[in-house]
């Protein structure tokens, strides 16, 4: 057994979905649940398969996420893990529910803009992702100046009135 740390490589301001599923329907289903949620929504989703001849599958609407996707999925090489990622101006916060609710999908690793490293377990029968390092360890505990930036931030970005 192998521990090996995989880095997602993307662009800064790019957010994506980490998550397992079990079925290679999983990426026609995200790709419909998508596009029916969020009109004219950018995005790549790759998928590991896990058995038979064992491919990346893709699909999504927006060629540069695609490769992004393609191309991180292939580093990942984990069995029924799916990567999806979300083109700019595009959140997890509007389409996380929308990808939980879809059958195939058994769990979300994370969902993030932040740099991200996979925990990824190697055997002699193929690879699974551990966990995730999302981001940076924490620095401290926030404060009233601390507060109100987090709160202002929710406000600019609509999510609080």
């Amino acid at each position: 057994m192998e521990l090996t740390l995989v880095r997602i490589h993307k662009p800064d301001p790019i957010n994506f979905i980490l998550g397992q599923s079990h079925f290679i329907k999983t990426v026609e289903d995200i790709h419909e649940a998508l596009v029916s949620a969020v009109p004219g929504i950018r995005f790549g989703l790759a998928f590991c398969e896990a058995s038979g001849p064992a491919l990346v599958r893709w699909s999504g609407t927006d060629d540069a996420m695609i490769e992004l996707a393609k191309q991180n999925a292939l580093a990942l090489g984990t069995g029924h893990a799916f990567i999806l990622f979300l083109g700019e101006g595009f959140y997890p916060i509007n389409v996380l529910k929308t990808v939980q609710a879809v059958p195939e999908v058994c769990r979300i690793f994370c969902a993030t803009a932040n740099p991200t490293e996979v925990v990824v377990v190697e055997t002699e029968q193929g690879r699974g992702i551990l966990g995730v390092v999302d981001g940076f360890k924490s620095r401290g505990v926030e404060g009233d100046e601390e507060i109100a930036a987090r709160k202002q931030l929710l406000r600019r970005f609509g999510y609080k009135f």
